[in-house]
């Protein structure tokens, strides 16, 4: 079994990923409490490579890390990498999005989820990365109980649903993240397995 660092320190992340993953060949773990990296690129691609290189260096061991976030195209793919700093709490975020989303119409408003994954060797070297994205629509007003960050506001169109009133099965079969993480799997199957 190859064990993996997750790069995160948050335990939601690592719940998320070990549901989506289709085997037993691949075990993962959170990085250590000392896991404090400096996430000042300029690009998802950057700022993922920086953590699973952080996380790496810290475990000699294989990591893997994402960094995400919210492009809405009339604010010309604001916040993008700067997602999870856009406000200080969720409600904040939401709000925040809304506000400057508010003169604007429905069909304007459309907008990607993008992840990014990194998956670096024991000695911090960049060995793979794997993008996913999805598309929809900002609505008026949160929806749904499920999810986390932007998700109750995040409509996708053929679902006829915001992320937050998905299922967990639902969103880890289409989510950004999941599938991103579907070319990491397949990456490793092929190459380690």
């Amino acid at each position: 079994m190859k064990n993996i660092v997750l790069a995160s320190s948050n335990p939601h992340k690592l719940d998320e990923i070990r549901l989506m993953l289709n085997t037993d060949k691949i075990s993962f773990e959170l990085a250590p409490p000392n896991f404090n990296p400096i996430e000042n690129g300029n690009t998802f691609e950057d700022n993922s490579f920086i953590k699973a290189q952080c996380a790496s260096n810290l475990t000699h061991k294989y990591s893997l890390a994402d960094d995400a976030g919210l492009c809405v195209n009339a604010l010309n793919g604001r916040p993008g990498i700067y997602s999870a700093r856009y406000a200080t709490t969720q409600e904040e975020k939401i709000n925040k999005l809304l506000l400057e989303l508010s003169n604007i119409p429905y069909e304007k408003r459309t907008a990607k989820f993008v992840c990014v994954m990194t998956l670096c060797n024991p000695n911090g070297e960049l060995i793979y990365q794997s993008k996913g994205e999805i598309e929809g629509h900002i609505i008026e007003a949160p929806k749904g109980k499920n999810g986390f960050g932007y998700d109750p506001i995040f409509y996708i169109d053929n679902i006829q649903k915001t992320m937050a009133e998905m299922s967990m099965n639902e969103k880890n079969t289409l989510s950004h993240r999941a599938i991103a993480l579907k070319k990491i799997i397949k990456f490793l199957q092929t190459n380690y397995f």
